[in-house]
């Protein structure tokens, strides 16, 4: 089978050995496997923070998110059978989704949404679990209570599903941030009540709203140079949600008000086999209802084109660049 491999880390995204496309064997499920047969995938920061960071001694495969239909499933499979469409977000410690078929275990499967092509179920997966995991499994949102809720970086691909939620599975008051006209008007239109520039001061830009402290806030860029600005914002006893890494967090700061610090990781429930693994099911076929019920949307931004090497290398590039709004998106393999 084709596959799209990355090397050596010191690279840039301008090389064509950054990615490059190899022939590999298809590989057999296991278990509680799916051997999916990959028709689109989306990309996300992960695969470009892995291949930046991460050297590898035999060529690796990335990406998380997918769309593609079962074609065989492993002994001790429930969920699925060869014929089902689905899509998900699979694990950080098992090959990527760069290829034409791909394991990946059922507990972390769901079938795709029915009123969404495959490139626009393929934009949904690895977000939609990370932003639903920040606001309901970390942060605890109770979805009755009209609360406040400050999203910084909302216009990325965690931050447009997590408008969306706040603000139609919740009674949330939902200010966001974005900092140009273009992402502003795209967070507007996924739901938020009022729109903030995170280039300038927070407090400042929520004093402009009559707003002096929130409840809750979902940091998902740049939280070191926000986090005195959050504190100040944050109410007593107020929570803090992020997914990004900080080079330095000091939590003390946090104890005068008694703010609660939540890490959000999509992969740790795949990646150390939890006991609620099977959560991420569950998710994904909520958000695939919620799809079909017209009640989220889709956070496909851009289609670039065929699964290849030269395509991959593009979308790496417009992610390195911090200009892309909602999720970069493939389909099909070259004929090539």
């Amino acid at each position: 089978m084709k596959a799209i491999v990355y090397q050596d880390h010191q690279l840039p995204i301008t090389d064509p050995h950054a990615l490059y496309e190899i022939e590999t064997d298809k590989p057999s499920p296991d278990a509680r496997d799916l051997l999916v047969k990959i028709a689109a995938i989306s990309v996300n920061p992960i695969d470009t923070k892995i291949r930046r960071t991460a050297n590898t001694a035999e060529p690796r495969i990335l990406g998380w998110d997918a769309v593609g239909e079962v074609v065989a499933v492993g002994e001790e499979v429930s969920l699925f059978a060869a014929g089902d469409k689905v899509y998900y977000a699979g694990s950080l410690i098992r090959p990527g989704t760069n290829a034409e078929y791909h394991l990946v275990d059922e507990r972390i499967v769901a079938k795709k949404p029915n009123q969404c092509s495959d490139a626009e179920a393929a934009a949904l997966p690895l977000t939609a679990l990370t932003a639903w995991e920040l606001l309901f499994d970390r942060l605890a949102v109770e979805t009755e209570k009209p609360k406040t809720l400050l999203i910084i970086g909302a216009a990325g691909g965690v931050g447009s599903l997590l408008t969306q939620l706040a603000s139609k599975l919740t009674q949330l008051r939902v200010i966001a941030t974005a900092s140009r006209p273009e992402t502003s008007q795209w967070v507007k239109a996924l739901g938020a009540d009022e729109v903030i520039d995170h280039t300038t001061s927070l407090v400042e830009g929520c004093a402009q709203l009559g707003i002096k402290q929130v409840d809750y806030v979902a940091s998902l860029t740049h939280t070191d140079s926000h986090y005195k600005e959050i504190i100040e914002l944050l109410v007593p006893q107020g929570k803090l949600g992020l997914i990004d890494d900080p080079k330095t967090l000091d939590a003390l700061p946090l104890k005068r008000k008694a703010i609660s610090l939540h890490w959000e990781l999509m992969f740790t429930r795949s990646l150390f086999e939890t006991e609620d693994m099977i959560r991420q099911h569950e998710i994904l076929t909520r958000v695939a209802s919620l799809i079909d019920q017209g009640v989220l949307k889709t956070t496909l931004a851009e289609h670039y084109g065929v699964i290849n090497a030269d395509n991959l290398r593009k979308a790496h590039a417009m992610l390195e660049s911090h200009k892309a709004k909602g999720k970069i998106v493939l389909s099909g393999f070259s004929s090539t």
